[in-house]
């Protein structure tokens, strides 16, 4: 039979921005028999689902910081659906690293752009847990290779992803190429953040007749999902210039370079009425403002315009940080 789909995660399609963990979005993901459960950031600029897993140095499965969240980790030795890939497998990257033996356990080490921040272990397949979204409850057990991350290093020790990362770029590694290898679903997945922090994702769909489409720039060289913007407004500014964007769900903050950033930037410090900060050294933000606490800053809207059409708003790109010395807050 051909791939099906849509699928979710068993535990279904929900989404939530978890501003504790890096204001990054999270879903519920199962694994292994029996299964387990993990809380994993959703990335589409990485490639690798790897979770916390017979650790020496992971995230802590419980703190403060929490709130009533507890972790698991997955064991290999506690899944009976559960192999080593070895270094022969195409999907090792690192088959340098391995004996000569071919049921040697197949390494990776992944170091991502956040400083001094990587993933570390051994390769394994075992199987994760989709629901179709075609009205039949019926749940699939999909083989996906994954990493086993005994070790971890910078912010997934607990500021961002503390309980793993689901990979959803374009490599084969990635887990929508995973499902497609195996026939499990189509070669497509999609996400829709809300503006309240809660989304979705789902596995294998087509989208709807009537939605817009921009068309990826694919580089072998750099093979993230890179789009074409033709286009942006700030408030009653438009501007034409012309740049191209990685789409990247596990960056936190959208980054723009000149000259897009200067335009976009001085245009809505002009329509902000509240009076500019001096720049401090010791925030990432150029452009603050200081107000009450019990204030709010009007500024202008500020929207990105894809290529094809599509008109993405930036919502609420207002970064609020309280200074504890005093009673105001700055808007950045």
């Amino acid at each position: 039979p051909g791939p099906g789909g849509p699928f979710a995660f068993a535990d279904g399609n929900d989404t939530y921005r978890l501003n504790a963990f890096g204001f990054l979005h999270y879903a519920v993901v199962a694994l292994g028999t029996p299964n387990v459960t993990f809380l994993v950031a959703l990335d589409t600029g990485s490639d690798l689902f790897w979770v916390p897993c017979d650790c020496l140095k992971c995230a802590p499965l419980s703190s403060p910081e929490y709130g009533n969240l507890k972790f698991d980790v997955y064991s290999p030795r506690k899944s009976s659906t559960s192999r080593k890939v070895p270094c022969s497998s195409s999907l090792c990257d690192l088959q340098t690293q391995c004996n000569s033996a071919a049921s040697k356990s197949c390494p990776y080490s992944i170091e991502y752009l956040s400083d001094n921040t990587s993933s570390n272990g051994v390769l394994i397949e075992d199987v994760l847990y989709l629901a179709s979204e075609s009205g039949k409850s019926k749940i699939t057990q999909a083989p996906i290779t994954f990493g086993c991350g005994q070790v971890q290093t910078g912010s997934f020790l607990g500021s961002a992803a503390p309980n793993g990362l689901l990979g959803l770029g374009m490599d084969s590694k990635s887990v929508p190429s995973l499902l497609a290898s195996q026939g499990v679903a189509a070669n497509s997945f999609s996400m829709c953040f809300g503006e309240d922090g809660h989304g979705r994702i789902n596995f294998g769909d087509t989208g709807s007749a009537d939605q817009l489409e921009t068309p990826l720039n694919i580089y072998k060289h750099n093979p993230y999902y890179n789009i074409s913007i033709i286009g942006a407004m700030a408030g009653g500014k438009t501007f034409s210039t012309k740049f191209s964007a990685v789409v990247d769900s596990g960056t936190s903050f959208t980054a723009l370079s000149d000259p897009m950033y200067t335009e976009i930037t001085s245009a809505f410090d002009k329509q902000v009425k509240e009076k500019r900060n001096q720049a401090d050294s010791s925030l990432p933000f150029e452009y603050c403002y200081t107000i009450s606490a019990k204030g709010a800053l009007s500024h202008p809207n500020i929207s990105l315009t894809a290529k094809g059409g599509s008109i993405f708003p930036v919502n609420d790109p207002i970064i609020t940080i309280t200074d504890i010395s005093s009673v105001r807050e700055h808007r950045c």
